[in-house]
């Protein structure tokens, strides 16, 4: 059967991304295809970008509500409307009086009062009273103008309103105090208005009723001859500014479920371009996790790429695949490196093995002393071999938990010189060093750095006889130094050239064998990368035309940033 298309070059986002048959569980498939728009209950996420755009929209509306601005104005206007309405009526009743004569109201000598009120066309919800000088009611009218026939009144039906102030009236009525109605008529609250209107002119009262509505009542005196005889009371009904606030009310109220449902549906949008990628990063962490911990064939793990997106879900996804590979990386360098040291000890117990085998079974002295020479050996081996595995676990975290500082690499250099080069000249090498004057700064791990020049400088010394020579030498290029070991001794075959870093790897005379384990070179690797420098060897040859002339030597370079 041909194996599905691995996807790791696709660029998907959110919904859109499908794991590899090979690589999601059908948990993950069945709980995508479960997952819509509306799934709440299963993302918290979702919920809270809900929750928090919600806050900032009914705080907005309750501020508007609060404030109430529109009342003030809307009340200001019909305080001037009403002004002026009984200022005209006034004025309609004063054209009729006669210049001279003396005019009585109660008595419609002069002018007929109520003829007059009735002849106007008011609007519903005004009431209209006339007094005499004595606060006498002459006569009275209301308005029987439909409200929708007057441009700018608020008509329709205030459903929302209404809703929300039963509410607070039912919720509120334990806490109040239950108010009596006042019966005093209109009429007769107008009265102390009066002796203000005919000595000062048109007098505002504003009031509230008992159901908390706004009453608005002007009186404007009529006058004969700059003399008031009466006077116009213009009334509105009882709360019809609040009945055109609560219009306003509506609206905003309306204005305000759409939005509600607009943030909503905007809001899961959102958040399925959040919490959806979200959660299918953290469902294929959970599903490697529960699959390991129930030991049902774990498999790897696959981190759905959303690198493509331009947010930090793109880079937590970057991230996530970033740590899952070097994890994987790890275990399986740990995994190799476990085989790799079974093998190693696996020569050396051999051998031990079977010298022990052999021992009981020889009589000769001088047989016994060579099974006893090759014990020693093996066992020096093992012992060597255990050491360098146990520094080469260790390295990774010490080189994390090691602080590095600035110090000069040619005085780390200068001072192994003169250590390692008493050794070689012991043995007939001569010892080179050609170090620039200048210091070179290197920020790094000093002791661990040095380290590493001591295993090329020990490893050259090692492949060269007497007559050889060894030479140690620096340069600066750019924005990184070389540093360059070596040697006059048999080069690197040129298959081991690549392999030479590898652990355990080690290719030596016979009559070295057993004396090196093969992790020198890799552990230098390693520190100098950690560095993050490069390291490599190459043959020294007569000419580089001529790449298979017989190596004059061996060059190892170190390369670290400066």
């Amino acid at each position: 059967m041909t194996p599905p298309p691995t996807q790791d070059g696709d660029v998907v986002l959110g919904e859109d991304w499908v794991a590899p048959e090979s690589t999601a569980g059908s948990e993950m498939r069945a709980s995508r295809e479960r997952r819509g728009l509306m799934s709440l209950r299963s993302s918290p996420l979702t919920r809270k970008i809900i929750t928090f755009n919600l806050i900032a929209l009914n705080v907005l509306v309750a501020g508007i509500l609060y404030l109430n601005s529109s009342r003030d104005s809307l009340a200001l206007q019909r305080a001037a409307s009403l002004v002026s309405e009984s200022e005209l009526i006034a004025d309609i009743i004063e054209v009729q009086l006669p210049s001279g004569a003396p005019v009585n109201l109660a008595t419609s000598d002069g002018v007929d009062v109520a003829a007059t009120l009735d002849s106007l066309d008011l609007r519903n919800g005004v009431e209209v009273f006339v007094y005499d000088q004595s606060k006498t009611l002459i006569a009275n009218t209301e308005g029987r103008l439909a409200a929708d026939q007057i441009a700018g009144d608020a008509g329709g039906k205030t459903f929302l309103t209404d809703g929300l102030s039963w509410l607070w009236s039912a919720i509120s009525a334990p806490f109040g105090e239950l108010e009596v109605a006042d019966q005093t008529p209109l009429s007769d609250k107008i009265k102390p208005m009066i002796d203000g209107s005919l000595k000062d002119g048109t007098q505002i009262r504003n009031e509230l009723d008992i159901a908390g509505g706004a009453l608005f009542t002007v009186v404007t005196p009529i006058l004969q001859n700059g003399q008031a005889i009466g006077a116009v009371a213009v009334a509105t009904a009882t709360g019809e500014i609040d009945n055109l606030v609560r219009g306003e009310r509506e609206r905003v109220l309306q204005m305000f479920v759409i939005a509600t449902l607009v943030s909503i549906g905007l809001s899961l949008v959102l958040a399925s371009t959040i919490a959806n990628p979200l959660a299918d990063l953290s469902a294929a962490a959970e599903l490697g996790r529960d699959k390991n911990a129930r030991k049902m064939n774990p498999g790897r793990i696959r981190i759905p790429d959303l690198t493509a997106r331009p947010d930090e879900i793109g880079r937590l996804s970057g991230a996530l695949r970033g740590m899952i590979s070097a994890l994987y990386n790890r275990i399986d360098g740990n995994e190799q490196f476990a085989a790799d040291v079974a093998h190693e000890i696996k020569n050396p117990l051999a051998s031990l093995r079977s010298a022990v085998g052999t021992l009981r079974m020889v009589k000769r002295e001088d047989q016994r002393e060579k099974l006893l020479d090759v014990i020693d050996h093996d066992v020096r081996r093992l012992d060597r071999l255990v050491s360098d595995i146990s520094n080469a676990s260790r390295l990774d975290s010490e080189l994390v938990k090691e602080e590095e500082e600035p110090f000069d690499v040619l005085t780390t250099l200068s001072n192994l010189g003169q250590y390692l080069g008493e050794d070689a000249r012991s043995k007939g090498i001569e010892f080179i060093t050609d170090l620039p004057d200048t210091p070179i700064i290197v920020h790094g791990l000093e002791a661990r750095l040095a380290q590493v020049f001591v295993n090329l400088i020990t490893n050259a010394i090692s492949f060269c006889e007497d007559g050889d020579a060894i030479r140690i030498w620096a340069r600066t290029k750019a924005n990184r130094v070389l540093i360059v070991v070596e040697d006059t001794g048999p080069g690197i075959p040129d298959q081991a050239l690549a392999k030479i870093f590898k652990r355990f790897y080690s290719q030596r005379p016979d009559e070295h064998f057993g004396n090196n384990s093969g992790l020198g070179l890799a552990i230098s690797k390693q520190i100098v990368e950690a560095h993050g420098g490069v390291i490599w060897a190459e043959n020294i040859r007569p000419t580089e035309a001529d790449i298979t002339s017989d190596p004059l030597g061996a060059r190892f370079v170190v390369g670290l940033p400066i």
